[in-house]
This record gives C-alpha cells, structure tokens and sequence, in this order.
C-alpha cells in the first residue's frame, strides 16, 4: 500500500501547497440556532443549552486534515492532551483538568470505556478522523444523563451518514516519517433506507517513543465503520451501526542491564470493536419518541517483547461491555420537553502478565453490572428564558446506590445576539473492574465524586463576530489512588490473608480545579479567524498528602489557539494555525517540569474539479521540540499532501 501511496504523493508534490495540520479549521462554539445533541441526549438548538459546548463539524474535519482525532480535540478550549510518542503512542485526553479517565466518550451512541484498563477510561491512541462526521465536546459534570465517568465532561462522537441516493469518497495521502494513509467510503439514502460503509488503513514508520533512542518506533491502524437506518414506517426505524479498529504501536521500554527507559523492540496489539442496534418508535402523534437500543463494546489488548524468554507475550487482557438503554423524549408543548430513561450495563475483564519464570499465569477476571434511571425537564419560563433540571439514580452491584442532580440556565437576548448561560452538575466515577477484583483491589471503594458549575457569556455582532466567556469550578472528592505498601508498613489494605501486597487502592484524593474559556471569531468575507485561550489551576488537595496544594499533573495552566483561513470563490484555500501550551509539571511533586511550546501549522486545499480536490499541510513547521510526558519523544516538522475524490 506504501507504494501507491508514495506515488501518488510524488505526482501531487509538483504542486504548490502549504498545509495546516492539526486543526486551522473551523472549529468553534456552536451558532445560536445550530442543533446539538449531547447536552440533553436530543437535539435542542444551542441557544436553549445551559452548559458549554463545542462542535467539530465534518467540513471542520476535512479542512482540519487532522488524522489523530485527539490532536483535533486539543485544538478546543478545555481540552489538553499528553501522549507517549508519536501517533499510535498511549494518548490520555483531559477535559478542564480532570483525569483522562474521568471523561466519557461515546461512538455512535455507544460508551467507550475499556474495563480491563485500571481506570477505565478510553485511549484515544487509536481513534483516527476518518469517517467521523461530528464531535461534540460538552465540557463540565454531565453525570445525570451519561452516568458514570462524566466528571470532566462528554466527547460524542458521530460517524458520517450519507446524503444522497448513491455517493462514494476516496482519500489517498503520503509524507513524511514513511506515512501513508488511505480511506474509501460508500453510501445511499432512499425514502425508507440509509446506509454507509467505510474502511482505512494508515501506517507510519514515526518517531522513537524514548525521546533520545535512534529506532523509530512506528504505528499502523485497519479500520472500518458502517451503519444503516430501515424506516419501516414513518414513526418506527431500525438503527444499526458497527466500528472496528486494529491498531499495532512500537513502543520502548526498560531493557537489561540497567533496566532504564531506552530503545526495545516491543510492541503492542489493540483490536476494538464497537455494535449498536436500536429501535426507534413514535407515538401520540410523534410527540412521544422512544429509543430501546443495545450496545456492545470489545477490546482486545496484547503486549510483546521478542527478547523475553520463553514467551514474547508480556500483556494480555480483554475488556466488554454490554449495555440495554431505553429513552424517551416527550414533547410536552412547544416550550417544554422530558427527557427520560434507564439503562443496565454489565462489564467484564481479564487480564494476565507472562514473564520468563511465569509464561502461562492465571489471568485475574472479574465482572460487576450497574443500573441507572434519569429524568430530565427542559422548558422556557420566560421569553428566551431556558431552565433544565435533571436527576438520576445508579446503582451498582459493589459500592451500592448513588444519587445525582444537575441544573442549567440559557437566556438568549435581543434576538439571540447575547446568551447567557450558567449550569451546576454533579458527576461520578465508579470504581474499576481493575481497582474492585485485581491483585490490588479493594471492594470497599466508594465512587470518585465532583460537583461542578460554570458561568458565562456569548455575544454576537453583526452576525460577523463572535465573542464568548465561561468560568468554571469543579472539586472532586473520593479519588482513587494507588497506595504503595512498605516493608514496614501497618495498613489493613496491605494484607491480604496474611500475606503483603505491593499496593492496593484507596479512596485517598481530593482535587479542585477552577478557570476560565476565552473564545472568538470572525468573519471577514474570505477571511475566517478563529481562537481561543484557556487558563485551568488544578491543584491536589488531599488531606495529609505531602503534595497537596501542588499542581496536578500534565495540566498546562496556560493554553491557546489561533487559527486564520482564506478561502477563494473557487473553493481553494489557505490556512495556518498557532498551538501555545504553557509549562506543566511530570510529576505529583512539581519537581520536573514539561517545558512550554508553540507548533505553527500550515495547510492549502486546491478543487481540481468537482470530483477532485489536492490538499497538503505542513505540522510543526518550526520543527519544535516538546515533551507532552517525561522522556517520550514528539513528532518534529512533517510535510504531507494528499488528493481526495468524491463521486
């Protein structure tokens, strides 16, 4: 396939093109009568949304020519990211400073959390743009109606669903680093049936995960997406969606004598694999809509070492999940809806770590189920005045019952040109597979728990500019940490029959975290100019900790985007884009510090015709250097063209 690629890379090369990677695209809060659909689970127009949110459109996607979707997210307020290596490394994405695995992302409806992980969270280290048609990032609490892990906020994400009776893309692309990438997708829409299928494949030889190694470390990733929606009748359908994903990274590790980070040969093997089925039906006139679906989620995960002795297996574990939901949205007049419904999710794990002296140990395994139900009212009180209450109520088969509530305000004025907003939720985490049943479990862990709320303002003028603000305030409290056991030490939760542990974990942390989202744009005819800054103070407030009031890790406390696009009549454009991440801290101690940096991306797109359109961009065009982790290695200037084709 590379070598397709590379052709087609050398006849595009004789082209003239800059690029932007990385996201000059745009990207932004979205417009006051734009419909969004995570803050309330059904589409409500953006001015009627108490809490804050942003929207990645397709056409942002595409002119964004971002391949890795969290490089796309990062270039959002709220949103940072660390990653060890190149694309492919393990990615963690935080939103408004909280955990990675505090954040719940969905995928056509379906949650993406691992349970094998130790946090359970989802790694975005494989999740590429490909055929996504929409993000929406909804930033604060939302545990109410996206139950457990929502204390950061939710990433939906929405795979693309196709427009016309027949239609079909191809995208080829090569550059530097040995990369390539090529996508097909093919679709049809009729009175009573919709469908789409797609596939990718995307390889690179990148960069050496040890940031001072001289192997480069590659990556490469199959994917395929499909989805179809039957109309029976105009009041029932049938919604099937699938997304699969096999990625394999190169990573190094600790290698003999001396056991320090360097250059290895190991590797690791991800295969995820996500189904949706669902049947949607109306009644009373349409002015009750039901949804009763069925999603299912399977990761795979394996870890090599071709230098261990008698296996090369070094990891092995496997996590699912299968959820039953039910939703009803009911139109109670033309000012106010219900949102309600209930859902009942099982997870399992197992997992194993051969060595020499042990290559076939008793996997760990362990499995538990959570019930939740959730109402919520949404109606104008006054005029342009939307008020939202929500409440919901978990129960899980270890911790037990937790309750939960959340309430938000929008008032659109004079015309919808200012909005106010202002939103307090409450989120959870339950704890893990991993933390409750592993070698280090405890299963008298409680929930993690944070309330939150935020305030802010948007204001339009001229229907050309746009400015909007938003403070927030979260604390967390119930934390889980790992809790190391010394020789020594006396702690119930080292021991078990008898015997001591390494570790165990523990309801040990409290956090706070509070700042403020500065976003703009412009319209200025061909010109379009975007940007947004973040400022976040997390910082550990654990009762007897010796770190508390230190800064939380891999958080910058500064962070800001810039981006300006020129588009000619004939659809021809330029553009370039401004990453600044401020200084952060590696570690809980502050003691090593991740030094700030800039990225300056560029990128042009040239319509050939109506079916073929040339595109290339250039990322970290001042060839930064930049650690987002302590001692892993970040991708330096990288030129890439490519040529996209619609039928």
């Amino acid at each position: 396939m590379k070598t397709v690629l590379y052709a087609t890379t050398a006849v595009l090369c004789g082209l003239s093109t800059h690029a932007l990677a990385q996201g000059a695209s745009p990207v932004a809060v979205a417009s006051v009568s734009e419909l969004v659909v995570t803050a309330n689970r059904s589409p409500q127009e953006a001015d009627r949304v108490g809490q804050s949110i942003t929207v990645v459109s397709g056409e942002a996607i595409k002119a964004a020519q971002s391949v890795d979707v969290s490089t796309l997210l990062a270039q959002t307020p709220g949103v940072s990211f660390s990653r060890n290596g190149g694309v492919g490394g393990s990615t963690s994405l935080r939103i408004r400073g909280a955990e990675s695995d505090q954040t719940v992302v969905v995928i056509d409806g379906v949650k993406l959390n691992d349970p094998s992980t130790s946090g359970g969270g989802y790694n975005f280290s494989n999740l590429l743009s490909g055929d996504i048609g929409r993000i929406e990032i909804l930033r604060g609490a939302q545990s109410t109606l996206w139950g457990s892990q929502a204390i950061g906020g939710v990433v939906n994400i929405i795979t693309q669903e196709a427009e016309t009776p027949f239609e079909a893309n191809l995208t080829a692309e090569g550059g530097s680093m040995g990369t390539g990438y090529l996508r097909a997708a093919a679709g049809g829409k009729t009175d009573r049936v919709t469908w789409r299928l797609a596939g990718g494949r995307y390889e690179t030889d990148g960069v050496s995960s040890y940031r001072l190694g001289k192997e480069k470390d590659g990556y490469e990733n199959t994917g395929f997406s499909g989805r179809a929606v039957v109309r029976a009748t105009d009041a029932i359908s049938l919604d099937l969606r699938g997304v699969y994903s096999k990625g394999k990274n190169n990573f190094d590790g600790f290698p003999p004598p001396n056991f320090s980070f360097g250059d290895t040969p190991e590797y690791g093997e991800t295969e995820e694999f996500v189904g949706y089925a669902a049947v949607n039906f109306d009644l009373f006139d349409g002015t009750l809509q039901n949804r009763v679906a069925y999603g299912y989620t399977r990761t795979n995960r394996q870890n090599f070492n071709p230098n261990q002795a008698m296996t090369d297996v070094t990891f092995d574990a496997r996590g699912e999940n299968k959820r039953w939901e039910y939703q009803g949205v009911w139109t109670i007049s033309d000012a106010w809806t219900a949102t309600f419904g209930g859902e009942s999710e099982n997870s399992d794990m197992r997992t194993a770590s051969p060595n020499s002296l042990t290559p076939n140990p008793k996997p760990t395994t362990a499995k538990t189920g959570i019930d939740g139900l959730y109402a919520q009212v949404q109606g104008e009180v006054l005029t342009g005045l939307t008020l939202t209450a929500g409440l919901r109520r978990d129960s899980h088969d270890t911790f037990g019952d937790k309750t939960l509530g959340q309430l938000a305000a929008a008032w659109s004025l004079n015309d919808g040109n200012t909005v106010l907003r202002a939103s307090f939720g409450q989120g959870f985490k339950a704890p893990t597979l991993y933390q409750l049943y592993s070698e280090y479990g405890n299963a008298a862990l409680a929930p993690e728990e944070a309330d939150g709320w935020d305030a802010g303002i948007e204001q339009h003028v001229l229907d050309r500019f746009m400015v909007r603000a938003t403070y927030f305030d979260r604390d967390t409290t119930n934390q889980i940490d790992f809790v190391s056991c010394t020789s020594t030490t006396t702690n119930p939760l080292c021991f078990v029959r008898g015997v001591r542990r390494s570790g165990a974990y523990a309801n040990t942390a409290s956090t706070k975290a509070h700042g403020l989202e500065l976003e703009g744009s412009a319209d200025l005819g061909p010109l379009r100019v975007l940007a947004n800054y973040t400022w976040t103070d997390t910082t550990n407030d654990s009762v007897g900790n010796a770190n508390r009031g230190k800064h939380l890790t891999r958080r910058p406390e500064h962070q800001a985007n810039i981006q300006a696009t020129y588009t000619w009549t004939n659809d021809a454009s330029l553009g370039a884009a401004i990453r600044y991440v401020g200084a952060s801290f590696d570690n809980a101690a502050n003691s090593y510090v991740l030094q700030s940096y800039t990225l300056v991306d560029l990128r042009a797109s040239y319509p050939v015709n109506e079916t073929f359109e040339v595109y290339g961009r250039v990322e970290n065009a001042f060839d930064d250097s930049y650690e987002t982790t302590r001692n892993y290695g970040s991708p330096g200037r990288g030129a890439h063209v490519g040529v996209r084709a619609k039928f």
